[in-house]
């Protein structure tokens, strides 16, 4: 069994490596936002994102709890397509219903069910879901998501969870756990 010290030195290892992989994440966004790698642009990303990393590390400690490996950035990068894929296809659905001469709509609530159990992967998850055009996350209980879903196709939590969450959370489990 493990002392205590031992579990105090690679929790606060893995914290520190958490740490850096968020203040790489935030740097890298930064950089790409930019498009430049222009000394101040470097440097005033570099700043921003180490502030912004000690204020969540600071509050939270272990909210951000994320390694960078080769695996999760394959996942990542593949969430990403998925997620502009999901977001393409619902932007035109969107589009189908503005236009069409009658609108055929069932809105309702639905329930989700969760299998994500990091709160950055169930963050990540909620805001693709908002993002996507007709639909929107109304409450978070337990291992329960509600939403609001423009046109129902199914009230059964099951098959709901794999059409609405279905596309994500595979990706982000992989990638927050």
């Amino acid at each position: 069994m493990p002392s205590d010290r031992q579990t105090d030195d690679s929790s606060v290892s893995r914290s520190a490596l958490g740490s850096i992989s968020l203040w790489l994440l935030l740097f890298s966004l930064w950089l790409i936002l930019n498009s430049s790698l222009a000394l101040p642009i470097v440097v005033t990303g570099a700043v921003i994102a180490l502030v912004v990393d000690w204020i969540f590390m600071r509050r939270s400690g272990t909210w951000w709890n994320v390694l960078l490996t080769p695996r999760s950035v394959l996942h990542f990068i593949a969430y990403t397509g998925v997620f502009f894929l999901e977001l393409v296809k619902a932007n035109l659905n969107m589009l189908r219903y503005v236009y069409s001469p009658r609108i055929d709509i069932h809105p309702g609530i639905v329930r989700i069910n969760i299998r994500l159990k990091s709160p950055i992967g169930r963050l990540a998850l909620a805001n693709s879901i908002a993002l996507t055009p007709g639909s929107l996350v109304m409450a978070i209980k337990g291992d329960a998501l509600f939403i609001h879903w423009l046109d129902v196709k199914t009230l059964d939590p099951e098959i709901a969870t794999e059409m609405i969450a279905g596309p994500f959370e595979k990706h982000l489990g992989e990638v927050f756990g």
